[in-house]
């Protein structure tokens, strides 16, 4: 029985990070007209390279919940983890709607700092009850902290 739990909470840990990653890119979608025509750093990634590395990083993100998750029970500060990775989530949807929907970079690179120590404290807490979940969590903190050193660079770039 605990075998088909866990099986089930990963799969619903998979599911909670794609339906992020889903409701972030419906707002990078309607505006990669207006994204093409900025002025970016060069060191900017090709566009062809954003969805493979943001899908396996939410991949990664829906294993480290899952990890969490497996010891709601036995540690009782799985809760307020769980809470913070759900708000790193939101952060990370609210983002994309503040940079691509609202052509914001601007107020993105204002979120992105909130964003940012989200996925930290995150880290931090997944680290106390799974180390592996901590470990998963490491990719998406230095691509968040690229993201915004482009996202700092787009809005210079882009008066």
């Amino acid at each position: 029985m605990q075998i088909l739990s866990d099986i089930l909470k990963l799969l619903s840990s998979l599911l909670l990070c794609q339906v992020a990653s889903y409701a972030g890119s419906i707002f990078t979608i309607h505006s990669m007209v207006w994204y093409a025509a900025l002025v970016k750093p060069e060191f900017n990634p090709a566009n062809g390279t954003f969805a493979p590395v943001w899908t396996v990083l939410y991949i990664l993100m829906g294993i480290a919940y899952f990890l969490v998750w497996r010891k709601k029970e036995a540690m009782p500060e799985t809760r307020s983890a769980m809470l913070f990775f759900v708000l790193q989530l939101f952060l990370n949807i609210l983002w994309s709607w503040l940079f691509f929907e609202m052509q914001s970079p601007g107020w993105a690179m204002l979120e992105i700092f909130f964003l940012w120590g989200a996925v930290l404290i995150t880290t931090i807490k997944f680290f106390k009850i799974s180390r592996w979940a901590g470990v998963l969590l490491l990719p998406i903190l230095v691509r968040v902290a690229y993201e915004g050193l482009l996202n700092y660079y787009i809005w210079w770039l882009n008066p």
